[in-house]
């Protein structure tokens, strides 16, 4: 799913009022991690992660996180990244018309 520029806006918006509900530490995106991830999408659809790992690390992990997930980076601003995915059975935001 891509998103439009207008999509990708009106949800940056909506990061501001969230906290960071998975928080990637020295070990990395370990199993449990990835699992807690996969839950928080599917229950939020848009989350916000905070990774504490230098920039390389922190660009090597949004990728992953991105494909694995096939999720919809948002933004990231130095620790703290934001990702969307619609959930096909429960749709929890209503995105604005392309």
């Amino acid at each position: 799913m891509s998103l439009s520029n207008s999509q990708k806006r009106y949800l940056r918006g909506l990061t501001h009022g969230i906290n960071p509900v998975v928080m990637v530490g020295d070990k990395g995106l370990t199993d449990n991690v990835m699992e807690a991830i996969e839950e928080a999408l599917d229950h939020h659809e848009l989350i916000k992660i905070k990774l504490r790992a230098d920039r390389e690390e922190r660009k090597a992990m949004a990728e992953k996180i991105e494909r694995h997930f096939d999720a919809e980076p948002v933004h990231a601003i130095g620790q703290v990244v934001c990702f969307y995915r619609r959930n096909p059975e429960r749709q929890v935001i209503e995105l604005p018309r392309r």
